[in-house]
């Protein structure tokens, strides 16, 4: 184990400064003051703690014009058990795109450990276009025209079309924010936070999407990085045939541990059947349109949902039973019954920031077309990685993207600690190595033998480490590992 060495005085002051947006010569400004209050519901944990608290940071829609129009940035804090043993504050980034860190800290913050929570502040906050952060919101007829596959060039030239609808749509009854709702632009609303929790230097826990902003923070503020831990993380200098290829090749491989388990586990309904034939009738019978889902009120399920609810119950090994169970019922599910949708027009959309932070360039359909049959290829299971809706969301979005992809260029004091899963469906392990040869010497690979969308919460030698990591700055050994928590 390797600690951190401190840095001298100097340097501490003209870091101090520099954090707080200043220079030794320019005048003190006042820090912007987040109002806390109590949250308008409150769920807390088993174990006793501060109530959760709620609040609002003005920030500026685009930190280009500072000066210019601004949002109100819902957060969210549950300030740390024992005042006598607080370090400090612990910033959640939370994944997605679109799921809510405010959420995470009112109904969730037992994610972490009880000595995480007794020595920090747990701090998190729903990103600029999500949640109470000023939702991107757009039509729902429009979202609802997008295909899940592409059939044809006709249909490809339609998707086009629609999508300069829609994105027409979303910027006109979200407003200015609608073109800024990048992982750039999160980074630097990151840092504001940072600035009014009164923080000299940053400590922060990304999990999947919320890797990328922890990946772009410490590039843009290297010297205000204390510690940063990255679980599940997403390499974000793949072009579209690589994104596409490594998580299709992620998504089999955990679909291939899955038939493992189900081979030799007691809590699989289907033991001893032939699991893989029976999913490949499943495709089948979803491809001639006669395959429902019993537990959505017998609503259609076409293949690329069907792999992608599939993809999700593999996140999680206490899933996997409800999976085989799942497939279980599906495989006796009757033809497609009515299903009611809500009839709201506007919806809001927080995918919004993936076509800003990636550029996924297809140029035709048979392009198209070729990155389907090679996803099939290399996944003859689910066939269909997740990503692959992505491609039909951003189709034309105009270039270059507010933060394209390119390999990381971070250069902080303390490495990095990339918290990484062998068998992660969605965030691939692949995907971790190739961050952490990106940041060389300024990052560490902690490698989990397991199974699951990230580790931090599924196997307490991550915990451990991980813990000792953000408390004491310990960083682990070159090829760290932590074995598998049996399933």
């Amino acid at each position: 184990m390797l600690r951190v060495r401190k840095s001298g005085v100097g340097w501490a002051v003209a870091l101090a400064l520099t954090a707080a947006g200043l220079t030794p010569a320019s005048p003190a400004v006042a820090r912007p003051v987040i109002d806390w209050h109590p949250c308008a519901e409150d769920a807390p944990d088993e174990e006793p703690e501060a109530p959760a608290e709620c609040g609002t940071l003005s920030l500026p829609v685009d930190w280009n014009q500072p000066r210019g129009e601004r949002f109100e940035l819902a957060l969210a804090r549950r300030v740390a058990t024992d005042s006598t043993a607080r370090q400090g504050t612990l910033v959640f980034g939370p994944g997605g795109p679109g799921d809510s860190g405010v959420d995470r800290v009112v109904n969730g913050s037992s994610r972490f450990s009880a000595d995480l929570r007794r020595r920090f502040d747990l701090v998190s906050f729903d990103p600029r276009g999500t949640g109470g952060s000023h939702p991107v919101r757009c039509s729902r007829e429009l979202l609802g025209r997008q295909p899940q596959v592409i059939a044809d060039q006709a249909q490809f030239d339609a998707t086009l079309t629609n999508n300069a609808l829609l994105r027409a749509d979303c910027r006109a009854r979200t407003g200015a924010l609608y073109d800024h709702v990048d992982t750039t632009s999160a980074a630097r609303d990151l840092d504001a936070v940072r600035n009014a929790l009164g923080e000299r230097q940053l400590t922060f826990h990304g999990s999947s999407y919320g890797t990328l902003l922890g990946e772009r923070y410490a590039e843009l503020f290297p010297d205000r990085v204390r510690a940063m831990v990255l679980e599940a993380a997403m390499d974000h200098s793949l072009d579209t045939r690589a994104f596409l290829d490594t998580q299709a090749v992620a998504a089999e491989d955990a679909f291939d541990e899955f038939l493992d388990w189900c081979a030799r586990s007691a809590d699989c309904v289907l033991r001893g059947r032939d699991v893989r034939a029976i999913w490949a009738g499943l495709h089948a019978r979803a491809e001639r349109g006669t395959l429902t889902d019993p537990e959505r009120s017998g609503a259609p399920l076409a293949p690329f949902e069907l792999s992608r609810l599939a993809h999700k119950r593999l996140y999680e090994t206490d899933r996997w039973p409800g999976l085989a169970q799942w497939i279980d019922k599906l495989a006796g599910a009757p033809t497609p019954g009515v299903t009611t949708l809500t009839d709201d027009a506007v919806v809001p959309y927080p995918f919004a920031v993936f076509c800003q932070d990636w550029s996924l360039p297809v140029r035709d359909y048979r392009e198209y077309d070729a990155h389907l049959r090679r996803s099939a290829r290399l996944a003859p299971d689910l066939r269909y990685p997740p990503a692959l809706f992505a491609l039909v969301t951003c189709l034309g979005t105009p270039t270059p993207v507010a933060n394209p992809q390119h390999r990381l260029r971070v250069r902080t004091d303390v490495p990095v600690l990339i918290a990484a899963t062998v068998h992660d469906p969605a965030s691939g392990y692949a995907w971790a190595r190739a961050v952490a040869r990106q940041l060389g010497r300024h990052g560490v690979l902690l490698t989990y033998q397991g199974w699951g969308h990230g580790s931090y919460s599924s196997s307490p030698c991550v915990g451990r480490v991980v813990d000792s990591y953000l408390i004491d700055q310990v960083v682990p050994a070159r090829q760290a590992s932590c074995p598998a928590v049996d399933v």
